[in-house]
């Protein structure tokens, strides 16, 4: 690939990101970042490159790629089995594998594998790899991917592998925008499968798809030289991102090796080892293949890094399920660049397997170089007693045993491990807000002792010399979160009120009490239940969970005793019109109008309404701007015969001018 076209692509994919970002912010979010003439100079530019390379990114603005929606993906057969790589852990089979020839070393990447096909310069089709043998033809959703070319230079038939990848900090950016925790992603590669697989192509855009191109299938009548790396060289030139790789023979390979662990920490795509392929086409086809794997190419998995140290002890740490897990304090040692000390160690039976006893000589490794595991037990002493009281209440313990797996169980249920849902509820971000406790923090404050009621968050500093030394914490944490409290302890009386979840009492049902009382908390504790079922939203079954709450005398201490940690600000009272009182809106999909859906719930509030998370019979509104889609909610919402409006239509209700940006 020349260097000159090269830059040109790198040109074009620059501005194509700069004029979408402009776009964005002019048509979405009524701001200007390049004035007009600005835009159209960068435009006819990229018109002009697109014209002279052949190449058409996918998301160019010269390109219009209708959003479609499907009842379901079609499935297709591919030509040949899409085959798995066989693997290693060991640097020396790779040289012995690739012997004296040369090789590709590229970054094994975690995601969702892709066909494509391109007829006459245009992307015809995409196809999911499946289960190797039959794939989703997701064509539509291919053509929204940030970076695939949706026409290239070359005309004859193309066919290539790669892999559909989000990467981090796209991952963190979308779960940031999902207030619900259990509605968060777990991981960028589920993330993306389920992006990928959309039946509303829409969707698929707006999570930022990629393409990583690793193998070119078919491309009649180009010679390369029996090259892959002549392959992937030409493939750039045609626009495609191809997979970060280095050419190696026997004696560089180590060096490579090294080079790609050591960047790993600073890798924005999800990777999960390596892939070392054959350069020479012919000899790796002549390889052959077996009846599970290719002989042309092979995966290298990171080796677990083993270091030896001494147990201290066992820390037996009580869980909001009442499980108690062993917990192995040990000598601190260096493993994959950071220093450990402490690895879990799940449970009775599995501590008896090791018979780990303190002073006991262990080696310890990184599964999968993140978490820190026990690998063996050198002297086996066996010699750790198993507590018969709870470290965190002092209740009484049993050992239950299922499926053949014994554990450690706290009997008592008032165990304040237990609540630790009640914890995590307060701190979280519609309550107190308190950044950085997060609920793994919780866990670890609640275990050590350091928190048995609500207003013991608030005297953290109270243990500072044992929290700064907590693996994940130190000073800098400490303060930070020290800040979050002080920041924390301003807050208002709804928030709270949300926070100590109190059965059924949401955020909506919190700000209508203190809306119908006046912001009045010692009122509100003493109300009956007559006065109670008078707010709106607050039925017998609320009322009655609110004033069983108040009735117990350790709730209003609890409660009196954060009280003396906060400072409650005074709300005004909104002074808009009722118009939605007695409406339940439930809100779902991404909001265009608004900032976000937070705001938009909180317009919807101010004027007398309700917005929840699920749609029941009592949802008068379901807002999704994509009022086609198949989701789980629209569904749900037209069995129940409940109206699916866009934010247009609910800025008619509210009486706004539906045009408005």
């Amino acid at each position: 690939m020349s260097e000159d076209r090269e830059s040109k692509i790198r040109q074009m994919k620059e501005m194509t990101a700069r004029l979408l970002e402009a776009s964005k912010a002019y048509y979405q979010e009524s701001r200007e970042i390049m004035s007009n003439y600005e835009y159209d100079q960068l435009y006819d530019r990229l018109l002009a490159l697109e014209r002279e390379t052949g190449v058409v990114l996918a998301g160019s603005p010269s390109q219009k790629v209708g959003y479609e929606v499907l009842s379901e993906l079609p499935k297709e057969a591919h030509e040949a089995p899409m085959l798995s790589l066989d693997k290693t852990k060991e640097v020396a089979a790779l040289q012995d594998w690739l012997g004296g020839q040369k090789g590709l070393l590229s970054w094994k990447l975690d995601g969702l594998t892709i066909v494509l096909t391109y007829e006459d310069g245009e992307l015809v089709k995409a196809v999911t790899r499946g289960n190797g043998e039959i794939g989703e033809v997701i064509t539509n959703n291919a053509k929204t991917f940030a970076n695939v070319p949706l026409r290239i230079d070359y005309k004859g038939q193309l066919i290539l592998r790669g892999e559909a990848v989000i990467t981090y900090s796209d991952f963190q950016r979308i779960n940031e925008e999902i207030e619900d925790v259990e509605a968060k992603y777990k991981n960028p590669r589920n993330l993306c499968s389920g992006s990928v697989r959309q039946l509303n192509n829409k969707i698929t855009a707006e999570r930022r798809v990629r393409f990583q191109a690793f193998m070119l299938v078919k491309a009649d009548q180009v010679d390369f030289g029996n090259s892959r790396m002549r392959q992937f060289l030409w493939l750039q030139q045609q626009g495609f991102d191809v997979v970060d790789f280095r050419e190696v023979d026997r004696d560089s390979l180590p060096e490579a090796v090294n080079q790609f662990a050591g960047a790993i920490g600073e890798y924005d795509i999800p990777s999960d080892g390596l892939v070392l392929l054959m350069d020479d086409i012919a000899y790796g086809e002549s390889l052959g293949r077996t009846a599970k794997f290719p002989r042309n190419s092979i995966a290298f998995k990171w080796a677990d890094e083993l270091k030896e140290t001494s147990l201290k002890e066992i820390e037996w740490s009580a869980s909001r399920t009442g499980l108690i897990n062993p917990v192995a304090i040990f000598e601190p040692v260096e493993l994959e660049g950071t220093t450990v000390s402490r690895a879990s160690v799940h449970n009775i039976s599995i501590m008896e397997a090791l018979k780990l006893g303190e002073g006991d000589r262990i080696t310890v490794y990184k599964a999968n170089m993140i978490i820190p595991q026990i690998a063996e037990n050198l002297t086996q002493s066996g010699n750790v007693k198993i507590p018969d009281k709870c470290p965190v209440c002092g209740g009484e313990t049993e050992i239950r045993q299922i499926n053949d797996v014994r554990s450690l169980y706290c009997t008592n249920p008032e165990c304040q491990a237990k609540r630790i849902k009640s914890f995590t509820l307060l701190a979280s971000r519609d309550a107190l807000n308190i950044d950085g406790l997060s609920e793994a923090t919780l866990e670890k404050f609640i275990a050590a002792g350091f928190i048995h009621e609500y207003a013991d968050i608030f005297h953290l500093d109270q243990h500072r010399d044992a929290i700064v030394t907590m693996e994940g914490f130190g000073q800098r944490s400490y303060d930070n979160l020290l800040a979050a409290l002080k920041a924390a302890s301003h807050t208002t009386l709804p928030r709270l009120i949300y926070g100590l979840g109190i059965t059924g009492i949401g955020q909506a049902n919190a700000k209508m009490l203190c809306r119908s009382f006046h912001s009045d908390f010692t009122a509100m504790r003493k109300a009956g239940k007559e006065e109670l079922t008078e707010v709106d939203g607050i039925g017998d079954v609320l009322a009655e969970a609110w004033i069983s709450y108040f009735s117990s005398v350790k709730n209003n201490a609890q409660v009196d005793d954060l009280l003396a940690e906060l400072a409650i600000e005074q709300e005004e009272e909104s002074r808009e019109e009722a118009i939605f009182a007695g409406m339940v809106f439930v809100i779902t999909g991404s909001v265009e109008h608004f900032a976000n859906r937070k705001e938009l719930q909180q317009v919807i509030e101010s004027r007398g309404g309700k917005a929840t998370g699920s749609v029941t019979s009592k949802t008068t509104y379901l807002i999704n701007n994509d009022t086609a889609s198949n989701s789980s909610k629209n569904k749900k919402a037209k069995e129940l015969g409940i109206p699916i409006i866009s934010e247009k239509d609910f800025l008619k209700l509210l009486g706004e001018d539906e045009n408005a940006d």
